[in-house]
């Protein structure tokens, strides 16, 4: 049987993991699809205005969103696994 020392370090690690994740996640769409791929993005319309405009303007704002939900349903996730969950 594990550690309990042993499981919060797991646990710590998996939680660092899934916020690098997220955080390359938003700087990929925010900062490279924003204004790196802008240029090439901007080739394709949404709404009157280039797709990394759009990018740029609103939708690093949408993924951030969905990363807050992908967060929180992932980190309940990892405190099942790992027992550390609230109650209900």
């Amino acid at each position: 049987m594990a550690e309990p020392q042993d499981t919060g370090k797991a646990y710590w690690k998996a939680n660092i993991r899934l916020v690098a994740y997220c955080l390359v996640v938003w700087a990929v769409v925010s900062y490279g699809f924003g204004l790196v791929l802008r240029p090439v993005l901007d080739v394709i319309d949404v709404g009157g205005a280039g797709l990394g405009f759009w990018f740029a303007q609103q939708g690093s704002i949408y993924v951030f969103l969905i990363l807050i939900f992908f967060y929180a349903y992932r980190m309940n996730a990892l405190d099942r696994q790992f027992d550390v969950q609230e109650d209900e």
